[in-house]
C-alpha cells in the first residue's frame, strides 16, 4: 500500500507552482493581482475521520472544521468554501448534514459558495470533502511549517488528546463519568478552531501548524521543514480534567495525548522576545497558550519528561 508520505513526495514533481509551498505546508497560497488567498482542501471518510454512527450534524461540523483550522495555522480569516457531498438513500440524514453545515458555516463565518453533489453507491462508506478560502492580513507574512529557529519557544494554543481519547471511549475501549464522555466525545466530533487566534499569532510567530495528527508527528515535520531539531516536554502538554480524571496523568498518558490527533489546535515556534506579547493576544483572544518546548540546532525530534529524556515511541501520530 502506498504510504501517505511516499504520495505526496511524488505529488511535488506535479506540484511545482510557488504556491504550492511544495506540498510541505497546511495550504496553497496564492498571489492574485497583489492580493493574496490562503487556500486549502481536506476531506473526511466514514471509518477513518468519523464513526459511521456519529450524528450527520457534527460530521458536517468536523469537516468545516478541519478546514478552517488550516486557515488559522495560515494566520488567514475565512472567506468561503466549496463542498463536495455524495447523495446517498438517507434523505433524514442529508437534511440533518444540511443542519450542521449550516451551523458550521455560520459560527466560523466562512460563507458556503458552491460545490457539487454526486451520487454516492449503495452501502459504501459516506466521504466528503471541503475547499477552504481565505485571506491573510495585507503586511503580514503566511506562517508556513519553516521557519522555526533555533532558541524558539514551541507553544500549544490548547490542550491535547482528548478528541483521541473521546474516540476510545466511544468506541468502548475506555470508560469514565457521563459529564466527562459528554465533553471528550464533543472534542472528537465537533473541534473548535480559533481563525481569529491564528490570525493575531502570525506576525509574531516564526513558524505555525495545526495540530492534526499528533502533538508528535506535528513538530517532527516542523522541525524537519524548518531544518532544525525540536524538543517537546511531555510534563508540560496541556491536559483537560476530563483527559485526567479518566485515565491519570503520567508518562504513559501523557505519550497517548502526544499522539493521539485530531485535537486541532495551534502549534508554533517564536522567540522567547515574543512571549510579553503572546501573554497579550492570549488575554485579548480569552485563550490560554501553552510552551511546551524548545527549537535548538542539529535535526529530529526529542522528547524530555521532568528533565529526563524519553525513547520516541514507535507511533508517533496518525498517518493514513
Amino acid at each position: 500500500m502506498t504510504t501517505e508520505a511516499a504520495f505526496i513526495a511524488a505529488l511535488r514533481a506535479i506540484a511545482t507552482a510557488p504556491a504550492a509551498r511544495g506540498l510541505a505546508d497546511d495550504a496553497a497560497v496564492l498571489d492574485v493581482g497583489g492580493s493574496r488567498l490562503v487556500l486549502t482542501m481536506d476531506a473526511i471518510v466514514e471509518g477513518v475521520h468519523f464513526l459511521r454512527d456519529d450524528p450527520a450534524d457534527s460530521v458536517a461540523w468536523k469537516l468545516v472544521a478541519t478546514n478552517v483550522s488550516d486557515l488559522a495555522a495560515k494566520g488567514a480569516v475565512p472567506r468561503g468554501c466549496l463542498l463536495t457531498y455524495p447523495l446517498a438513500a438517507d434523505p433524514d440524514w442529508d437534511a440533518v448534514f444540511l443542519r450542521g453545515l449550516e451551523e458550521a458555516v455560520r459560527h466560523f463565518a466562512i460563507p458556503l459558495l458552491g460545490g457539487d453533489t454526486v451520487r454516492q453507491p449503495e452501502g459504501s462508506p459516506r466521504s466528503f470533502s471541503l475547499v477552504a478560502l481565505g485571506e491573510p492580513e495585507a503586511g503580514v507574512a503566511v506562517p508556513s511549517r519553516g521557519g522555526a529557529r533555533s532558541g524558539d519557544r514551541l507553544w500549544l494554543s490548547g490542550p491535547v488528546g482528548d478528541a483521541g481519547l473521546g474516540l476510545a471511549v466511544l468506541r468502548g475501549e475506555r470508560h469514565t463519568a457521563p459529564e466527562h464522555r459528554a465533553v471528550l466525545a464533543e472534542r472528537y466530533r465537533r473541534p473548535s478552531p480559533r481563525p481569529m487566534l491564528g490570525a493575531a499569532l502570525a506576525p509574531h510567530v516564526h513558524a505555525m501548524m495545526d495540530v492534526s495528527d499528533g502533538v508528535l508527528i506535528d513538530a517532527a515535520r516542523l522541525a524537519a521543514a524548518s531544518e532544525v531539531a525540536a524538543v517537546v516536554e511531555l510534563g508540560q502538554l496541556p491536559l483537560s480534567r476530563a483527559f485526567v480524571e479518566t485515565v491519570g496523568d503520567s508518562l504513559p498518558e501523557r505519550l497517548f495525548a502526544a499522539g493521539a490527533g485530531d485535537d486541532y489546535c495551534l502549534l508554533f515556534a517564536a522567540p522567547p522576545e515574543a512571549d510579553a506579547m503572546l501573554e497579550r493576544i492570549a488575554a485579548w483572544h480569552r485563550n490560554s497558550l501553552y510552551p511546551v518546548g524548545r527549537v535548538m540546532g542539529g535535526r529530529g525530534l526529542s522528547l524530555l519528561y521532568q528533565d529526563d529524556p524519553v525513547p520516541l515511541p514507535g507511533r508517533l501520530g496518525f498517518q493514513h
